[in-house]
């Protein structure tokens, strides 16, 4: 796939002035996540990966409750919300057919202090290190 058929939306870019970019009908949050899609997508074709997927979710600490409520008539209703879930969105995530294993990847620019976190996060409670592109 040639740059020439990268559509970058007018919007103004984001936090860290980044621009999205839409390529094969699928939008990316900067041109080197787009870019190394593009790499990802030739070595999948070449069957040195498989199981490329894009934004895989890894919850890392659930959403909290106030625990469940009965009704008068015996149901039993999810109690109120107290904290939203943390999760980890990898840019790309795909098995190596060389080392035989699961590899996750984020394509980073800036490594925001939230960032670092959900990096040692997924290493103590998932066991997965994240590369960096």
């Amino acid at each position: 796939m040639a740059w020439r058929n990268y559509r970058i939306p007018s919007s103004g870019g984001g936090k860290f002035h980044n621009k999205k970019v839409t390529l094969e009908g699928e939008t990316f949050d900067s041109k080197r996540e787009a870019s190394r899609w593009l790499e990802l997508k030739m070595l999948q074709r070449a069957g040195r990966i498989s199981n490329l997927e894009r934004q895989k979710k890894f919850v890392l600490i659930p959403a909290q409750y106030e625990p469940e409520i009965t009704g008068p008539r015996g149901g039993k209703k999810k109690g109120r919300l107290l904290e939203r879930e943390v999760a980890y969105i990898a840019d790309f995530v795909y098995w190596d057919e060389e080392k035989h294993e699961f590899e996750v990847e984020d394509t980073k620019g800036v490594r925001t202090p939230e960032y670092i976190i959900k990096r040692k996060l997924m290493l103590w409670l998932k066991g997965i290190k994240i590369i960096e592109v």
